[in-house]
């Protein structure tokens, strides 16, 4: 959840004066929606992700607990706090929405401040959890992403394209002779550089699905869901270009005066299975190839194909 905007609250609920009295109640601080049944619910939960579901238990179509039971099995809605509301006030009904995975249990008539005050705790506590994950994924030098959470999405946007047609582009960016850098000018103008750089990653990367990180010491990744070899290779010079444009002085490097950097790109349309190891391994090798070219170099690959290499000299193209 981002800073600027409301939580969203989804409402479940068959009969609408329910939706319309807990809209009444939390609608000040918080941004509602709603559904009137199980089904909708579970497409409302998979398109919205909403910070937090208030389910009714009786429905006609489809039961709260079913409903839960199926947003259970949906990998990118199964940690959504869920709250039951409901008229079946008996221990019995509570635990066995409580062990489907359902967070707490309101019981009807409602009360406006118990209400406020289960949501209020439950929102907080799934904010809490979301900044301790980013935590968990975050360089703490460039406030990219890190390299665990790189292969986790890397691995689930690879499962994704060989259960689906589309396409995906993996960048690997290095920065050229950054030993040197480190040698001429001290480890902390080395971190001031890394950390101008993975602002560029950040800045440059505009869709939210995009996903920048620090591969490791000096080397950057990017994973680029539904971009195709033209589109990825066009991200890819920007970030050459743009990192060039910062003139971070390098006297030491034989290939400018500033810091440079070479990046190997590589596309994958999901014919065959895609696999993690073998794009990595793919765009690692065009990311050596665009260093033998001469640095400060673009070298692009599609579906496995050596690719032009882009740079501000004479292009290259490699075979």
């Amino acid at each position: 959840m981002t800073d600027d905007r409301l939580p969203t609250v989804l409402v479940v609920d068959d009969e609408p004066i329910n939706i319309e009295i807990l809209a009444e109640i939390l609608g000040e601080l918080y941004e509602i929606v709603f559904a009137t049944s199980g089904t909708e619910a579970l497409e409302m939960a998979s398109s919205l992700h909403p910070d937090l579901i208030l389910l009714d238990v009786v429905m006609p179509d489809m039961d709260g607990y079913e409903v839960c039971a199926r947003l259970q099995e949906l990998p990118r809605v199964a940690d959504i706090p869920l709250i039951f509301v409901t008229s079946q006030d008996d221990y019995l009904a509570e635990l066995r929405g409580l062990e489907l995975g359902a967070v707490d249990y309101i019981s009807k008539p409602i009360s406006p401040p118990v209400v406020k005050v289960r949501v209020r705790n439950q929102i907080e506590l799934k904010i809490a959890r979301e900044n301790m994950a980013r935590l968990a994924d975050t360089d703490g030098l460039t406030g990219l992403y890190n390299r665990r959470y790189f292969d986790q999405m890397l691995s689930g946007e690879c499962s994704r394209l060989s259960r689906s047609q589309g396409c995906l582009s993996l960048i690997l960016l290095d920065v050229d002779f950054f030993k040197q850098f480190n040698d001429t000018y001290g480890h902390q103008a080395g971190d001031d550089c890394l950390r101008g750089i993975g602002d560029v990653v950040q800045a440059t990367l505009k869709r939210a699905c995009d996903r920048g990180a620090r591969y490791g010491g000096e080397e950057f990744a990017c994973i680029l869901p539904e971009t195709d070899h033209i589109g990825a290779v066009r991200v890819a010079e920007e970030l050459r270009a743009t990192i060039a444009a910062l003139m971070i002085p390098h006297a030491t490097s034989p290939v400018a005066p500033y810091v440079t950097v070479s990046l190997g790109v590589v596309t994958d349309y999901g014919v065959t299975e895609c696999l993690p190891q073998h794009l990595v391994a793919l765009a690692d090798k065009h990311l050596y190839a665009a260093k033998a070219a001469g640095r400060n170099l673009v070298c692009a690959a599609e579906n496995g194909e050596e690719g032009r290499v882009k740079g501000e000299r004479k292009p290259y193209r490699i075979y």
